[in-house]
């Protein structure tokens, strides 16, 4: 491996710049026009303008990526995280040309990227999930029964992504759709994928988050 070309922006490429420079690779880093200016675009070995302002038409343009990076000869491709890192057909679109995608195999992305087929899985091994919906939705009225099932409040989330992108709080069943239609929008924006799941809102709770990673040598093991 010589050179990366890491698929992501602002401080989380930043970290990828260094480490490439640590490990002696060389780094190519991709930006939107609106991002021309950002401390990744300088830091990197080389820099190339992938695309508009729009997460969807730059950052989350696989196509684009991968023709870039096999333009310039790259061995791998570093997605970070958020944007495509948790996309299993972007890691296997990656192999498929040759690159190598730091992180996980696809199908343990596939699991663990997509917030509903987690919630299944793990719920399968016997661990207490929160009430709320065993498939993701697209359209409001489609998931208006489910959260009747459920109760308010809800807790509308991505399924495709986090970070808080993507959520909403529907305390009635009046909001519900117009906050459904909030939510998926922003979902899409951000991760390319309005698919929305639900589940019940608790008030006083403590948040425990648990990262995962993985690349291919744990994939395999």
């Amino acid at each position: 491996m010589r050179r990366v070309l890491i698929a992501n922006r602002g401080e989380i490429a930043l970290r990828a710049v260094r480490a490439c420079r640590q490990l002696g690779l060389e780094s190519i880093a991709v930006h939107s026009t609106a991002d021309a200016n950002s401390p990744h675009v300088w830091a990197a070995d080389r820099a190339v303008c992938i695309g508009p302002p729009p997460a969807s038409a730059s950052y989350l343009h696989v196509s684009g990526l991968i023709e870039t990076a096999t333009a310039l000869k790259c061995d791998a491709v570093y997605p970070g995280y958020g944007f495509l890192s948790e996309k299993s057909d972007f890691a296997a679109k990656c192999r498929a040309a040759g690159l190598t995608f730091i992180g996980p195999s696809e199908e343990t992305i596939a699991c663990m990227g997509y917030k509903v087929a987690a919630r299944r899985m793990v719920a399968s091994l016997g661990v207490p999930v929160m009430p709320g919906s065993d498939r993701g939705f697209t359209e409001a009225a489609e998931a208006a029964s489910v959260a009747r099932e459920i109760g308010f409040p809800l807790l509308l989330k991505a399924s495709g992504g986090g970070g808080g992108r993507g959520m909403r709080i529907a305390e009635r069943a009046e909001d519900f759709a117009s906050l459904f239609e909030q939510a998926s929008s922003e979902a899409n924006a951000s991760f390319g994928h309005p698919e929305i799941y639900l589940e019940h809102f608790f008030r006083e709770v403590h948040h425990v988050e648990i990262q995962v990673f993985g690349d291919r040598h744990m994939s395999e093991g």
